[in-house]
């Protein structure tokens, strides 16, 4: 999927000038094609919450209001872990409840890169690839989730998916939500892959905080 916008890109500049024009309008079809059903599927990660449904269980089970109490952990393994820049959102009531459960680890390898003109990490969506990733499990509520998919810019610039985690002290996986990039330039693949995300990290890449930007 990362590297459709590539084709697209290619097959436009055949089409515009002229050569493999048969071909180019083929594939730049196509591209528009696989980039538009990515976005439909992506959007959908983020429709949960706006319908008031917390799912992580089965259809009863992932039912939710905030006055039923009823919370979804989400793993984070970026700036929103403690003591990173953006951590204070998570303690910020008016944003809804974030209960720490505790640290953990994915249970698949991931691609943890470092990238963009801000130098944001993102958790690359290609699981089986890279290291496991350490971060934090926190359980919110619906409000709260509300607020992470604006924050995350859901589904746009982040995805909400699923994956299971070894949480410290608990016996079996767990199943959370985490904010994931599905669609992303394809050298992005290759950029230095973390396993555990410090924006003070030796890597040197400083986090630019959106109040600077």
């Amino acid at each position: 999927v990362s590297e459709e916008p590539s084709v697209a890109r290619q097959a436009l500049t055949w089409v515009r000038n002229g050569s493999n024009k048969a071909r180019g309008t083929r594939l730049f079809l196509k591209a528009l094609c696989v980039l538009f059903k990515t976005q439909s599927e992506s959007r959908g990660h983020c429709a949960e919450s706006q319908a008031g449904i917390l799912n992580l269980g089965g259809p009863e089970e992932g039912r939710n209001t905030e006055s039923s109490g009823r919370l979804a952990p989400v793993f984070v393994y970026g700036t929103l872990k403690t003591g990173q820049p953006n951590h204070r959102v998570l303690l910020d009531g008016a944003h809804g409840r974030a209960a720490f459960r505790g640290r953990a680890h994915t249970l698949e390898p991931y691609p943890l890169v470092i990238a963009g003109e801000h130098n944001i990490p993102r958790l690359l969506n290609l699981p089986g690839r890279g290291h496991r990733v350490f971060g934090e499990v926190y359980e919110v509520d619906e409000r709260m989730l509300r607020f992470l998919d604006e924050f995350e810019s859901c589904p746009d610039m982040y995805q909400r998916t699923r994956l299971h985690v070894a949480l410290e002290g608990v016996r079996g996986p767990l199943e959370c939500f985490v904010y994931t990039t599905a669609t992303y330039p394809p050298e992005w693949v290759h950029l230095p892959y973390l396993d555990d995300y410090d924006s003070q990290g030796k890597h040197g890449l400083r986090y630019n905080p959106r109040e600077n930007r």
